[in-house]
């Protein structure tokens, strides 16, 4: 007979065991199954919450370019689109909480994850523009400066994640860091 309800499992405590591996042995030493076995689930049951062991820091943020990449596709052309990108990423970023990226951020060098960071940062800094270029495009401005504002903008948002995961996420607004960076792209 059981001891009773198994202990709840969410995608938190998964991420959370991870870090704390990876801060324990490493990021290349850690293995799915060694962060299943942390937490006390199987393998199968780990990929039922991320797709892959790097998913781990990168699911919050990915959830928040997808809702980007929809508001945006859903806004209508205007007059002021500097204004619609900043009120769009600040509504993104809004429900942004401090996660397994911000660990990951402030710990780079020990969880040993500096390429893995680099690499994923860049994917989604890209991911970022692409979703706030063709705005900029429908609203009448040619497409080169489209793909550059949007870059800029792009840039500011991951400058301001960067600065709010180092000062302790949570310490700092992450809403008042976006509108800091996004003003001196005004």
């Amino acid at each position: 007979m059981s001891g009773g309800r198994p202990h709840a499992v969410s995608r938190d405590s998964i991420a959370e065991a991870a870090c704390e591996l990876f801060l324990e042995q490493g990021y290349e030493r850690t293995t799915v199954a060694h962060i299943a076995r942390r937490v006390g689930v199987s393998r199968s049951s780990f990929f039922n919450y991320f797709e892959s062991k790097s998913e781990v820091f990168w699911s919050g943020l990915d959830e928040r370019i997808e809702f980007l990449d929809g508001f945006l596709a859903a806004a209508c052309p205007s007059s002021r689109p500097a204004e619609v990108v900043a009120d769009a990423v600040r509504e993104a970023f809004s429900r942004f909480t401090p996660d397994a990226l911000a660990l990951a951020l402030v710990n780079s060098e020990a969880m040993g994850v500096v390429p893995e960071l680099t690499q994923e940062m860049a994917t989604r800094q890209w991911r970022i523009a692409a979703s706030i270029s063709p705005y900029l495009r429908r609203t009448g401005e040619e497409a080169l400066a489209a793909e550059v504002h949007a870059a800029a903008y792009a840039g500011a948002v991951v400058a301001a994640l960067r600065a709010w995961a180092l000062a302790g996420a949570g310490r700092e607004s992450l809403d008042d860091l976006l509108r800091r960076a996004l003003g001196v792209l005004r």
